[in-house]
Parts: structure tokens; C-alpha cells; sequence
């Protein structure tokens, strides 16, 4: 048993190097996109483009087939 701890950089390095091997890169890439963190504020980013709309005018809105910018 090795008790020898690697850095972390070597062993993401190898942990991907067999994701590429078993999996291939399109299947590694949205395997490891599930782990990045988003970047911004969505609550805030959501309240510019949406405002101040009520639940019913949302349903109206959908159901209508519009976009509200």
C-alpha cells in the first residue's frame, strides 16, 4: 500500500487521462461540466429581464406565444 500522497494536479491529470481513454472527450467534457460553478447572480440577472411579472401574466404570456425581453 502507497501512503505517499500525490498533488492534486497529478491525479486530476491522470483521472481525466482515463476519462478520455474509457469514455472519449465529447463523454468527458459533460461528464466534468456537471462539477463547474456558474458564474453571476441568476436571481439577480432574472429579475432584470423579467422585472417586476405577476404569475398570471407570465401564464398569459406563455400561453400567447410571446417573449417578454
Amino acid at each position: 500500500m502507497n501512503t505517499a500522497t500525490r498533488p492534486i494536479s497529478e491525479i486530476s491529470r491522470q483521472a481525466t487521462d482515463i476519462l478520455f481513454r474509457e469514455l472519449g472527450v465529447v463523454e468527458t467534457i459533460r461528464f466534468l461540466n456537471q462539477f463547474l460553478v456558474g458564474r453571476g447572480d441568476y436571481t439577480k440577472e432574472r429579475e432584470n429581464w423579467l422585472g417586476d411579472i405577476s404569475l398570471d401574466d407570465a401564464i398569459s404570456q406563455i400561453k400567447a406565444g410571446k417573449k417578454k425581453i
